[in-house]
């Protein structure tokens, strides 16, 4: 089934606390591993954390790659969302990684807009006052170095 987007989840571990907390790294790093997708640059927005870490975005015609920073435990949360065939999620988060200096990282995948017939759309599940869509991500083990 197509989906119309890819999100990879990358969690990065042991990253290089200098690096991940330089707020002007950070965001010249993320919309380098978008050109290195080949994504389209739209803008980007990256904000630095006292006394430590960075969070930032990058837009992206194909959809965002994000960034959450702890330095000071050598982690960084990231998400790369592209949407049609022209981009590559995958060539991104191999740029980041290397970039950053991780460690080691797990991913997770979600196929986004998956675009199945009303048929055969799941029935949300309630429990008590809350409605529960069960999601079906793509669990794999990353190929990723």
């Amino acid at each position: 089934m197509k989906a119309l987007g890819r999100q990879i989840i990358l969690e990065c571990y042991d990253c290089d606390a200098e690096i991940i907390n330089d707020v002007q790294l950070v965001e010249q790093i993320m919309v380098e591993a978008a050109i290195e997708a080949e994504a389209t640059v739209i803008k980007s927005a990256f904000h630095p954390f006292f006394p430590q870490g960075v969070s930032g975005v990058v837009v992206i015609a194909e959809s965002h790659l994000t960034i959450h920073t702890w330095p000071e435990l050598g982690y960084a949360a990231i998400d790369v969302f592209t949407c049609g065939d022209q981009a590559s999620p995958e060539r991104a988060c191999e740029y980041l990684l290397q970039k950053f200096g991780c460690g080691h990282h797990t991913t997770l995948e979600v196929k986004r807009g998956q675009m199945v017939p009303a048929s055969q759309h799941f029935e949300p599940q309630h429990f008590e006052d809350e409605v529960v869509v069960p999601l079906q991500p793509v669990l794999r083990k990353s190929s990723f170095r």
